[in-house]
């Protein structure tokens, strides 16, 4: 067990089985470091974590139910406040352990900068054809933010250099510079704005591939998700994303996490709540191993 960095708290609801015999891991990466506009997503996890009791076990969309699987939240990830670079590392040993005791990673952001670390271990285990997909409200390409290239804002340009540009698929981007939406269009699998017709194109072109999904909360229309740090208007409703989710279970994914999510300026709630239930969703899905 990668106790090292951990701190266990309150874990999500119906986390229940021994890390021994979990087959998924529910982590939280609580890091706000290097976010451009408004902190506070290090409050993230707990705050999904803490109204996931609001949420029933029970998927109606799948007809599936928590309690068929063996999965275990082992709580945060410690990480030394503002060091970008120790916590970096502490993310990536962390979710190195777990590949390596042959789990799959369920992580509760923090910034969206933690996928980079998550990717890196994901290539330090040896998933060499690994593709990553990405919903997201901003296109996070850019090589560097006021001079800084560990950055929220140059997550996916990062992820990129290590999985390679044609093994991204963007969908949603409806915000970022000229420079990146260049890039994207010429480098990555790149679909601004739209995160449902794209669907049967990127189920066709990844196959049999192994798969990380990466979701920033702000992907939705803050109208259904205010609670974020870069709020992006004109985006999908929660209800497209849980059947995007859906659809994606298609695909032979390896590991999932959730970001943005900010309780500072959330109202009632209600983006915390998206939260557990597109957890709930991504554990029925993607990691039910009793089908």
């Amino acid at each position: 067990m990668p106790h090292k960095y951990l701190d266990q708290g309150a874990g999500f609801i119906g986390a229940s089985s021994s890390y021994e015999e979990s087959d998924t891991v529910i982590i939280g990466a609580p890091m706000d470091y290097t976010v451009s506009f408004r902190p506070g997503t290090r409050m993230g996890p707990g705050s999904i974590r803490s109204v996931s009791e609001g949420i029933e076990e029970y998927s109606f969309y799948l007809d599936k139910d928590l309690s068929e699987l063996k999965y275990c939240d082992l709580g945060d990830i410690l990480l030394p406040f503002g060091n970008v670079e120790a916590s970096l590392h502490a993310i990536q040993e962390t979710v190195s352990s777990i590949l390596a005791a042959g789990k799959s990673p369920l992580t509760l952001g923090g910034e969206h900068l933690i996928t980079y670390p998550i990717v890196k271990a994901f290539a330090q285990q040896g998933y060499d054809n690994l593709t990553v997909i990405q919903f997201d409200a901003h296109a996070d390409l850019r090589t560097d933010y006021m001079g800084v290239d560990n950055s929220h804002a140059t997550v996916m340009r990062k992820v990129a250099e290590i999985v390679g540009s044609p093994n991204v698929f963007q969908l949603g981007i409806r915000s970022g510079t000229k420079e990146e939406f260049d890039y994207g269009n010429k480098e990555t699998n790149f679909f601004p704005e739209d995160i449902v017709s794209p669907l049967n194109q990127v189920i066709e072109k990844i196959g049999e591939r192994p798969v990380y999904i990466t979701v920033d909360i702000d992907v939705v229309d803050p109208a259904f998700a205010p609670g974020t740090g870069t709020p992006e208007p004109g985006g999908c409703t929660s209800t497209e994303l849980i059947k995007a989710l859906h659809r994606l279970s298609e695909l032979n994914v390896v590991g999932f996490d959730l970001v943005e999510v900010s309780p500072m300026m959330d109202v009632g709630d209600c983006t915390s709540l998206l939260g557990a239930k597109l957890t709930r969703e991504a554990l029925l899905s993607f990691f039910n191993k009793c089908d």
